[in-house]
């Protein structure tokens, strides 16, 4: 069966891209710096507002809305290969070189309910991950962007949040 993809004007979209066979390659800051570039590059090319987003060692999350005649599937098809182009100039490698698994997994924010839930979600992530005991100690998220706008009281995040409670963890990171 193919499974085409579900595009809404206006939405916001939860993304999921991971590295392929989970390498931890993001661990590097000057690849995590790379990243931040390309996406910056991309977002000229394909506008798009990022409302949330964490990079993680092996893979990232995103929240984001694209613009104007932008969608979702625009946005990843250019930052994965400038991605990968790029890295590949960095470390010296010629010729073909799989740097992301197959794909990538999107949903379409439903509601306030659904939005809320998958901001806890990428906030949460490096907790749930063991990479920090508390959300504001992971730099690579927009977790103090959202904190600053009062959108968290203090000390959320310390424990497993209400809102994820009953969340089923990382089915969008599976192998692809």
């Amino acid at each position: 069966m193919n499974i085409r993809r579900y595009y809404v004007p206006n939405a916001i979209i939860f993304i999921t891209q991971v590295v392929d066979r989970r390498t931890p390659i993001f661990r590097e800051e000057q690849y995590l710096d790379l990243l931040r570039t390309i996406l910056h590059n991309v977002k000229v090319l394909h506008p798009f507002v990022m409302v949330g987003y964490v990079f993680l060692y092996d893979h990232f999350h995103l929240l984001i809305r694209p613009t104007g005649a932008s969608n979702f599937s625009d946005i990843m098809h250019s930052l994965k290969p400038n991605f990968t182009k790029e890295y590949k100039e960095l470390i010296g490698v010629s010729g073909s070189m799989r740097f992301w698994q197959k794909g990538f997994w999107d949903h379409v924010i439903r509601d306030e309910v659904d939005f809320q839930r998958h901001l806890d979600y990428i906030h949460y992530n490096p907790v749930h991950h063991g990479l920090v005991e508390k959300p504001e100690e992971w730099l690579h998220s927009s977790y103090r962007h959202w904190q600053a706008r009062n959108a968290y009281p203090p000390k959320w995040g310390w424990s497993l949040p209400a809102s994820l409670a009953d969340y089923d963890w990382d089915p969008s990171e599976s192998d692809q």
